[in-house]
Parts: C-alpha cells; sequence; structure tokens
C-alpha cells in the first residue's frame, strides 16, 4: 500500500505540479478574506490605490520597504512578496 502511495505521489509530481503562488494570486485571496477593497487594501498598507492596482495587475514590484509592510499586515511570507 504504501508502494502504491509513493507511487502515485511521484506521478503527480512529475504530471501536476503545485506552483508557488503568485504575488497577485494571493493577494487576492487576502483581500476576499479580509472582505478589503483595493482602496481598502491601500489604506490598511499606507499607499496610495494606484500602486495597489499596479501592483495586482503584474505592472509594478512592491518596493522593499512596501514588501515589508504587506508581509507584516497581510500575513503573507515575504518568500512570495519577493517572488523567490
Amino acid at each position: 500500500m504504501v508502494l502504491l502511495s509513493n507511487l502515485v505521489a511521484d506521478y503527480e509530481d512529475v504530471h501536476y505540479p503545485i506552483s508557488k503562488p503568485s504575488l497577485i494570486e494571493v493577494l487576492k485571496l487576502r483581500m476576499y478574506e479580509l472582505g478589503l477593497s483595493q482602496c481598502a487594501l491601500a489604506k490598511l498598507l499606507g499607499m496610495n490605490q494606484s500602486k495597489i492596482s499596479e501592483i495586482m495587475s503584474g505592472k509594478s514590484e512592491p518596493t522593499l520597504k512596501q514588501a515589508r509592510i504587506m508581509s507584516q499586515k497581510l500575513n503573507i511570507s515575504p518568500a512570495i512578496i519577493l517572488g523567490v
């Protein structure tokens, strides 16, 4: 039984790998969980709404300072925010 389980796990790892979530996906999830709009998220993070919009659309990345604030206030791993 263990052998079959290991074979299935190996097969899934090769053919159906689970990728790391992107910053945009995690931000959308946190916004949903906390019931926040982009405007409310901007206020929570002390950022302007246009910067949040740029980050959410993938046009811009947060600065290190902004990344630190996102990590602390939204409880998001710094690795996800920095894309490592």
